[in-house]
């Protein structure tokens, strides 16, 4: 099967540093899932209601934010994007703490190759399927 990818070279293209500046993990049990990330992360996260949704941001300094957030349309899944978390030095210190905290190792540390490094596969307390990535 053949595929056409058609591309619009009539503007200056995007200098992007990242081409994520945001992500939201959604929550059914919003204390169980700021409890569970606090955890296997070691941080206290902040959290406020805005809207009529409930967010817990991930600390971010400088770098890319997050948050676990619940509230109307906020559905955990399996499927769609998956989003790969920043497992600091060496993902196992993370990956170490999921079961404990509750949620499922679905694939163990993993080399993706030695310049990308490893990546790991679980999924949190409510249901969402994440990954950890990190060069050792």
């Amino acid at each position: 099967m053949k595929v056409s990818v058609k591309h619009v070279k009539k503007e200056k293209p995007l200098n992007l540093k990242h081409y994520i500046n945001w992500f939201e993990i959604p929550a059914y049990n919003f204390e169980r899932a700021v409890s569970f990330y606090n955890q296997i992360y070691n941080i206290a996260m902040e959290v406020t209601e805005l809207n009529g949704y409930s967010m817990a941001f991930f600390p971010a300094k400088g770098g890319i934010g997050g948050a676990v957030v619940t509230g109307e349309g906020c559905t955990p899944n399996t499927t769609g994007p998956l989003l790969y978390l920043n497992g600091g030095k060496d993902l196992s210190v993370v990956l170490n703490r999921i079961e404990e905290a509750g949620g499922i190792v679905i694939m163990n540390k993993t080399l993706i190759n030695d310049a990308v490094g490893h990546f790991a596969l679980f999924m949190d307390t409510e249901g969402n399927r994440l990954a950890l990535h990190s060069k050792n």
